[in-house]
């Protein structure tokens, strides 16, 4: 009998699991990554973990396609270690991807990743990656939880390079914060590795592998919550020094010198902020001992984030400021007169002096009656000679004083053209994070039936997208054609939908510009279920994107379940 978690989570949008190097590196039942020659598993103090030692039963024999409760369809592999395998996989059902961990049910520690799923799944932190399903069924155990393809892993942003010190301070105070609410639940993570967070387009960290990924591996500890502070340490130190805080090298980061210890950030990197530095040497506490001598060890997640929130705040870098060429003061230098140039050439004396002004009464009032004459002898004037011009031309066309409106050159002003729909040649989902809403939908919004539509997938957060900076639609015109008006059919009524038209390069859904980089022609925030998009000025383009930067909450329908979503069902466009 199938037993299923009645603790699922059913969330909006989705995360990654922990990729290995592209094509799945071989393991062996230890758990050493012989691909890259080191643990797979990575350097962690064996001081507070242990593994457990009882032979992991075979992987089970899945490939990509294979189908588990007739909804979720494998389609990569991204981790085959310890008699477990980590996939990639579609939720046909809800359609979105998720990732799933497989492992055979008479596995040494399937109960133990079963209880350890469902566990996560009760906690429903939005900070950790949620447990969506936690099933027994057909000899297999099954984990299934979301994936986030809009996320970066830690372990590719220190690849770059360390944090600078605001960033740094954000990462070590946001997991501090959701370690201290899952340990009052008394859940430990165990496996805080820099492939273990993620950072959100919105710059948000989020845990994945809460409790799961150390049951995976069977690693414990007697001191959890020691150990998960000491590996929150471990990646404020990589952030600020980009360096494994331990002599073995690590999640593609070199370790410190053999032989020299545990050493302060500022002595492995130069410009490291001194409190964050200090911060995480108060967290790498080894045996009960802590490298700083100064503040008192944190041994538990709170003791950190407190100490984290006791810190002088981190601003902020500025932005970028070029600043603009000097502008050259032109002045009037007196005095100049008679001033002899540079030596070896000739004095040059003016021998006329500009007369002074009127400074008194009366020279004042004689100034501005003068003024007063001219101004209104040259109104009178002008007056005159258009009243004599306008009558002659009147009594040349014989149209008793009405004439057409002509143009400076003697034309006809042009008329004002009716405006005519235009042909729709193509369109393309736009998305420039590489994550697609419904690309085989786009036809549907230009095919003269309101019934059939394109639609969103359903985001937790909203009406703003903050997963996202937007979803949309490029459409061809066929030519390069000017641009006045679009009319839009949407699928749900509700406040906060926010559209914006904008003029594009080309129809690439994957363009490397961003939408920030592309001239804005119209936008508006309605909640009609039909918007009329009126360009001020008219624009000639080609292609032009059709935006959506948020979004109402709409309930559970045949494709997603509630939450903050859109379709549009007709685009018409006219110039």
């Amino acid at each position: 009998m199938a037993e299923r978690s009645t603790a699922a989570v059913d969330v909006a949008d989705n995360s990654g699991d922990e990729p290995l190097a592209a094509g799945a590196a071989k393991a062996t039942a230890d758990g050493v990554d012989t691909q890259n020659g080191r643990a797979a598993d990575g350097p962690m103090p064996e001081t507070d973990g242990e593994r457990t030692n009882a032979a992991p039963a075979a992987a089970p024999e899945l490939h990509s396609g294979h189908k588990l409760a007739r909804r979720y369809r494998l389609e990569e592999c991204v981790t085959r270690l310890d008699g477990f395998s980590s996939w990639r996989a579609m939720d046909e059902k809800l359609r979105r991807a998720v990732g799933v961990h497989l492992l055979p049910a008479d596995h040494p520690r399937a109960r133990t990743v079963l209880a350890a799923a469902r566990s996560s799944a009760l906690l429903g932190d939005p900070r950790f990656v949620q447990v969506l399903d936690a099933v027994e069924e057909n000899d297999l155990v099954y984990v299934v939880h979301e994936w986030l393809p809009d996320a970066t892993e830690l372990t590719a942003i220190l690849a770059a390079g360390p944090l600078e010190p605001h960033e740094a301070y954000q990462l070590v105070s946001q997991v501090s914060q959701a370690m201290t609410a899952a340990h009052r639940e008394g859940l430990a993570h165990l496996r805080l590795t820099p492939s273990a967070i993620l950072r959100t387009s919105t710059g948000q960290y989020r845990i994945r592998g809460l409790a799961v990924n150390a049951a995976l591996r069977g690693i414990t500890s007697e001191t959890p919550q020691r150990a998960d502070t000491e590996a929150i340490g471990a990646l404020l130190y990589s952030a600020l020094t980009q360096r494994w805080p331990y002599e073995t090298d690590a999640y593609g980061l070199a370790g410190l010198p053999k032989g020299v210890g545990l050493i302060a950030p500022d002595q492995v990197r130069a410009g490291v902020h001194r409190g964050l530095g200090e911060l995480a040497m108060r967290a790498l506490a080894n045996d009960g001992a802590t490298a700083s001598r100064q503040e008192p060890a944190c041994t538990t997640p709170e003791e950190l984030s407190k100490a984290v929130a006791a810190m002088p705040r981190i601003r902020p870098p500025e932005p970028a400021f070029t600043a603009p060429p000097e502008y050259q003061h032109t002045t009037y230098q007196q005095g100049s007169y008679g001033r002899p140039l540079p030596p070896g050439g000739p004095t040059v004396q003016v021998t006329s002096t500009p007369p002074p002004p009127l400074q008194s009464r009366t020279g004042r009032a004689l100034k501005w009656g003068v003024a007063a004459l001219l101004i209104a002898a040259l109104g009178l004037g002008s007056w005159q000679l258009a009243d004599r011009l306008l009558d002659h031309r009147n009594k040349g066309n014989g149209n008793n004083g009405t004439q057409e409106q002509q143009q400076p050159g003697g034309d006809k002003a042009p008329e004002k053209k009716n405006p005519v729909p235009l042909s729709i040649r193509g369109a393309a989902e736009y998305y420039p994070d590489g994550t697609a809403q419904n690309s085989d939908g786009v036809s549907k919004t230009y095919d003269g039936d309101t019934s059939t539509y394109w639609r969103t997938k359903s985001f937790f957060e909203g009406p703003k997208l903050t997963i996202k900076s937007g979803v949309g639609i490029v459409y061809d015109l066929g030519a390069e054609q000017e641009i006045n008006e679009a009319s839009i059919a949407l699928r749900f009524a509700g406040k906060h939908t926010t559209l914006a038209l904008y003029a594009a390069d080309s129809m690439d859904p994957e363009p490397k510009r961003t939408v920030s980089d592309t001239k804005k022609i119209a936008g508006t925030t309605t909640d009609e279920q039909k918007v009329r998009l009126t360009v001020e000025k008219p624009v000639k383009s080609r292609y032009v994107l059709l935006w959506i930067t948020a979004m109402p909450h709409a309930p559970v329908d045949d494709f997603s379940s509630s939450g903050f979503k859109q379709g549009i069902t007709d685009v018409k466009f006219t110039g």
